[in-house]
């Protein structure tokens, strides 16, 4: 199968789950939202291994068609602004898709339910790892959730694998959701999403780690201040972590400015 038979293949067969889209019409321009739609909505439940197979020869041909970051082509903020910040020489800042690191782990910011968005093609960052890693990982969320046997607390982290991601490993943290006015509480909380991710990757022996920016956005903590929080707290972690490099993924330019602006 070529690239667009295997994505033929995989939208009829998560249409025919589901009686309601059995006879959904899927104009040739559409059928990569649709195909990601499908995979939004899906709940967990038991697939075909031929689907997985498909599934991942599609999905990794996609990401590598986006282009593979290797975290060994991403200067240190030592190298790219000469800082003089503790541990530059272990921190880097990276602009674009975090979908496209090849790092050992990327951080993913999630809900409570930790199984991903199930909006059709919402804009989160957690909508956009769990369609490019493929319906795996919330398979594995899902199996985490239900040994669990509630929410997972604001604050902690849990760790996946990253399937057909670049990254070797996906670690999902729940930060804290700012209403109205930002608290002492969603400080600590937000200090503790970074504590246990790093916590996670140095009990798995990971070599790097990309945050992406935790509960700015969707859960309106403020962008300067979540960053200040968030390399107060790496550099503090680094004193006793083995972890050789964290980049700090930004996707909006304003983000870049102020973690230059910290960092640079």
């Amino acid at each position: 199968m070529n690239q667009e038979e295997k994505l033929d293949y995989l939208i009829n067969t998560l249409c025919q789950e589901d009686a309601q889209y059995r006879h959904m019409a899927v104009p040739n321009s559409e059928k990569r939202r649709i195909f990601r739609s499908l995979m939004n909505i899906r709940m967990p439940k038991p697939i075909s291994q031929d689907f997985l197979r498909i599934q991942d020869e599609y999905l990794k041909e996609e990401n590598l068609s986006k282009g593979i970051v290797n975290i060994d082509d991403i200067p240190t903020v030592k190298e790219q602004y000469q800082s003089g910040v503790k541990y530059a020489d272990r921190i880097s800042i990276w602009q674009g898709d975090i979908t496209r690191l090849a790092a050992s782990a990327i951080v993913n910011a999630a809900n409570s339910k930790m199984l991903g968005c199930f909006i059709p093609c919402h804009r989160c960052i957690d909508n956009a790892i769990h369609s490019a890693a493929g319906i795996e990982l919330r398979e594995e969320c899902a199996a985490l959730m239900n040994a669990q046997g509630h929410d997972e607390p604001t604050g902690s982290a849990k760790i996946t694998k990253g399937y057909n991601l670049p990254a070797s490993y996906v670690i999902h943290t729940v930060g804290p959701i700012v209403y109205n006015t930002l608290t002492h509480q969603n400080r600590e909380m937000l200090k503790s999403c970074y504590r246990s991710c790093l916590e996670l990757a140095d009990r798995h022996n990971l070599e790097s780690i990309a945050f992406c920016c935790i509960s700015t956005g969707e859960f309106h903590f403020p962008n300067d201040i979540a960053a200040r929080i968030a390399v107060d707290t790496v550099t503090e972690e680094l004193e006793r972590n083995k972890i050789s490099r964290v980049i700090f993924n930004v996707f909006k330019d304003e983000d870049r400015r102020i973690y230059e602006n910290i960092l640079a």
